[in-house]
């Protein structure tokens, strides 16, 4: 899942708008970030199966940055930075809390799509995922659906320029296209470093982009 961590994002991110979306995409996107970071340096692992072209979906051994422990540490982690960065306001709170929940909303809608692969707490623990994957076009309806409804939320709230929120919004219609294409029609990457590589790139380039199109004023 890549495009439905943005919706998540950009509806999260309605409760608290006079903060940069851009933030709260990134935190969606951090176990990603931290996945493929983590693959990159030798600490967590992606395998291509045989079967990737008919079903692409990976295999993956993620405890540092998809445990369901992990991912709470790192939630509250990046909300307990947020309470620093945003000492200065008065909601201050309310914006850790949001931050910490859209990086713990990664977990959530992964454990939907995922096999059984998202371990509970180490690697020796036990593993869940409901593996809508498996059923491909269920699992893209729901994306687009939150893509759609986090799309909707941001702009009807969003304190920025008509120019900038259909630049967020065809952001994230472009994310939705490529998650179709690479869960349907794409061919498996050459390796493990390059899908690692591309992937940590491409998620790079959509967190500065949001981050640059969503600056608004504060007033709080």
């Amino acid at each position: 899942m890549f495009a439905g961590h943005i919706g998540a994002a950009l509806a999260i991110g309605r409760g608290a708008r006079d903060i940069n979306v851009g933030i709260f995409v990134t935190a969606a996107l951090l176990l990603d970030l931290l996945l493929w970071l983590f693959v990159l340096l030798g600490w967590e692992s992606v395998a291509i199966p045989d079967d990737f072209v008919s079903t692409h979906q990976p295999e993956f051994v993620f405890p540092y940055s998809h445990g369901l422990l992990a991912s709470v540490i790192w939630s509250a982690a990046a909300g307990a930075i947020a309470l620093i960065v945003y000492s200065h306001l008065r909601i201050r709170w309310r914006v850790a809390a949001l931050i910490g929940l859209a990086v713990l909303s990664h977990w959530l809608l992964d454990a939907l799509v995922h096999r059984s692969e998202l371990p509970l707490a180490g690697s020796g623990s036990r593993p869940v995922g409901l593996a809508l994957w498996n059923r491909m076009p269920l699992a893209l309806a729901l994306e687009a659906a939150l893509v759609v409804v986090g799309v909707y939320q941001f702009t009807s709230t969003a304190r920025l320029s008509r120019n900038r929120s259909i630049a967020v919004a065809l952001l994230s219609a472009i994310a939705m296209g490529l998650t179709a294409m690479g869960m349907t029609i794409a061919p498996a990457p050459p390796s493990s470093i390059a899908m690692a590589g591309s992937s940590l790139a491409t998620l790079a380039v959509v967190c500065v982009l949001t981050c640059w199109l969503g600056r608004v004023p504060s007033r709080v």
